[in-house]
């Protein structure tokens, strides 16, 4: 049964209450649903637990007044059913009871009710009763506002970051595409490149190209930083560093139209001004990059801020190469010193940016120099891309799985003569 009062539901403001009255006690509903209607709530009545229930199954009161002592399902089970049920909204539960009895007001909390008003029921202390009830509501409705807002808004950056990823794994695919050959054969020497970005795309490029029918360039670099600007500069430079004639920076055509390469300190002073002068990014790289005679074994080789080259002799003797050097793209006037070597049959040149060096076990101690050239000891007998990788596991044995930095290298081995031993 429904009651409305005209002219309270008049000047009823939108958003009003839809209050449920239960209870056994016809006199005692209309008594209570009158002060209900005259505070300008839309009233509803039900005579019993069994009645409430399929009221609420209709539509879910925002207030519910029950009587705790009723025939058949009491008004303590009928609570317990109403927690029960599944609903978006709360609903504020009052219970009517003659009972002041401490346990009985624990069993009622219990049972899920909110407040309990004892019987005869005044007006004031109603309305008292249901103010509290409308604060306890308003707040639980904006909870729900903020709540939705914030699945709506997790929602849009779920389906952003879907696309972003996407975009990721896809600029990683083209990125990995710059490294288009991973190993080279030229004469006597082997060649192998390892590129391995920390997230989906990373500031490192490795590379080689050939530059006439003995001579072999060979590069590394690490970008500053990481993320989309450390890859965009890399694909700047992997195009400047291209095999083509015409596009590569590091080549030149002699006035007799053959091809060559410029000086390996001349190169990188190029890229520092070309860093500096037309690129004008905050950003800096460090770098490598060996010019190889592979039908001598004769390298030049300039260092710009790079971790150091790694000799491995064929006796198993190692030693660090380069002066270190300043990064491309930091100062204008920077000088960059070439450094000769020869590389002899069994002897192998290893190149890898600071991803390997700086490896931290758990008490924050880097590999360092000292672990990659023990590493290199160890894997003496290996070669190619066996060394490469082990080189990456011990690198993370020794991280504890952790990786935080990308880690690229290049690997140059001259072949062993007949009857000789590695290491």
């Amino acid at each position: 049964m429904m009651i409305i009062d005209a002219q309270a539901l008049s000047s009823v403001p939108h958003g009003w209450r839809l209050v449920l009255l239960v209870d056994d006690s016809r006199a005692q509903r209309r008594t209570l649903a009158v002060q209900l209607i005259r505070a300008g709530y839309h009233v509803v009545e039900a005579a019993s637990g069994d009645e409430a229930m399929r009221i609420c199954l209709e539509r879910r009161p925002d207030i519910v007044i029950s009587d705790w002592m009723m025939p058949g399902q009491s008004g303590l089970e009928f609570c317990r059913r109403f927690r029960e049920m599944q609903s978006d909204r709360y609903g504020y539960f009052i219970l009517l009871t003659s009972r002041n009895d401490k346990k009985d007001i624990a069993e009622g909390l219990r049972a899920g009710a909110d407040e309990f008003l004892t019987k005869p029921v005044s007006g004031a202390e109603l309305l008292a009763r249901l103010s509290a009830s409308e604060r306890i509501l308003r707040m639980e409705e904006s909870l729900r506002s903020a709540n939705a807002r914030l699945n709506s808004t997790l929602t849009r950056l779920r389906e952003t970051q879907a696309a972003i990823d996407r975009d990721l794994r896809e600029a990683q695919r083209l990125q990995q595409g710059l490294v288009r050959e991973r190993h080279g054969r030229y004469g006597d020497f082997n060649l192998s490149l390892l590129m391995r970005p920390a997230g989906h795309i990373g500031g490192d490029l490795v590379g080689f190209f050939p530059i006439n029918a003995r001579r072999v360039g060979l590069f590394a670099l690490d970008v500053a930083g990481h993320g989309v600007a450390s890859a965009l500069l890399c694909a700047r430079l992997a195009a400047l560093l291209s095999g083509a004639a015409d596009q590569n920076i590091a080549l030149r055509i002699t006035d007799l139209g053959l091809c060559d390469a410029r000086p390996p300190a001349e190169i990188l002073h190029h890229l520092n001004t070309l860093m500096i002068e037309e690129l004008r990014t905050e950003s800096y790289f460090t770098m490598v990059y060996a010019d190889l005679d592979f039908l001598t074994g004769a390298l030049r080789l300039v260092q710009a801020g790079h971790p150091h080259p790694v000799l491995q002799r064929a006796d198993g003797r190692i030693e660090s190469i380069g002066r270190g050097g300043l990064p491309v793209g930091v100062f204008s006037h920077a000088a960059y010193e070439e450094v000769q070597l020869v590389l002899d049959p069994g002897d192998r040149l290893f190149i890898s940016s600071d991803g390997l060096s700086e490896s931290e076990n758990a008490r924050g101690e880097p590999l360092g120099e000292d672990g990659l050239h023990a590493i290199l000891r160890t894997n003496a007998t290996l070669r190619g891309d066996s060394l490469l990788e082990s080189i990456c596991w011990s690198a993370a044995h020794y991280a504890g799985g952790q990786r935080n930095d990308d880690i690229s290298a290049v690997l140059i081995e001259r072949r062993q003569e007949a009857g000789q031993t590695w290491g």
